[in-house]
């Protein structure tokens, strides 16, 4: 599932590219996504100027002047620009035509991510409007954090990977955040001092940027020569490494499935 880094990605891409440009066309190949493509999706972006490309959470938003164009890649989803007369792939399910030279094809072949148009604020939106902050916004601080955590059981890793704590925070940067701050992830998000939770926001915030940094700013970093969606390559510490040792030299990597996903971490050096 492409994460925050990889959607960052995306976006800075297609707005350097198709900002400013008209929309002369949409074609709807399969509506069948997540929820249906509306039937006059070509009605109403027909004609209209894109104004910005914004991203809140894993959502990327397709801002014009009388609405918003909300889309999630879902598990298997990615965009690409291509020339309009590029041949269609298997997959590519909705194509949106820019003036005569550019063509934003939506690629997803297990049909799980989305579509949907709004001309409410998208900060208002369903899909939207219960998520936490962004991992670098101000209000994701360590009182925030803090609070949110005071008295609940559930696993620190669990807790910050839940998108109404914060956004973002997939299964791979939470075993990496949680490995820099030398937390151990199954501990319970109630017991970890305000102290630990100002080390555990740098780490996420560290991890994520690291992560933007490699992917650079544009769409082809994302895109492997072919057109398939790329995973940034991390110098991954302890994810994917059960049985390896530990970059601390004291104890070999761990695997344990925490709330139904795989994590990793050194039973040493996180506490």
């Amino acid at each position: 599932m492409p994460e925050l880094p990889e959607v960052e990605t995306t976006r800075r891409g297609v707005a350097q590219i198709l900002v400013g440009r008209t929309i002369s066309g949409v074609k709807v190949g399969n509506p069948r996504l997540r929820q249906p493509v509306m039937l006059d999706l070509a009605n109403t972006l027909s004609g209209l100027v894109l104004q910005a490309v914004e991203r809140r959470s894993k959502y990327l938003l397709f801002r014009f002047h009388t609405g918003t164009l909300i889309v999630h890649l879902g598990m298997s989803g990615s965009l690409r620009i291509v020339t309009p007369d590029t041949a269609l792939r298997k997959h590519d399910h909705v194509e949106i035509f820019f003036d005569a030279l550019h063509s934003l094809r939506f690629h997803d072949p297990r049909r799980f991510g989305l579509m949907v148009w709004t001309e409410k604020p998208p900060a208002e939106h369903p899909l939207i409007q219960h998520l936490g902050p962004e991992p670098w916004d101000p209000s994701f601080s360590t009182d925030y954090l803090f609070e949110r955590a005071r008295g609940r059981k559930i696993a620190v890793k669990s807790f910050i990977m839940d998108g109404r704590i914060v956004v973002g925070v997939g299964n791979i940067y939470a075993s990496e955040s949680l490995h820099r701050a030398r937390v151990h992830p199954n501990r319970a998000a109630g017991r970890i001092s305000r102290d630990r939770y100002a080390t555990i926001i740098d780490a996420v915030q560290q991890v994520l940027g690291e992560a933007l940094d490699v992917g650079g700013t544009t769409l082809r970093d994302f895109l492997k020569s072919d057109g398939e969606p790329g995973y940034f390559a991390l110098q991954l510490k302890v994810y994917g490494r059960a049985g390896q040792p530990c970059s601390c030299g004291k104890a070999l990597i761990r695997q344990q499935v925490i709330g139904q996903r795989s994590s990793f971490y050194c039973p040493k050096c996180q506490r």
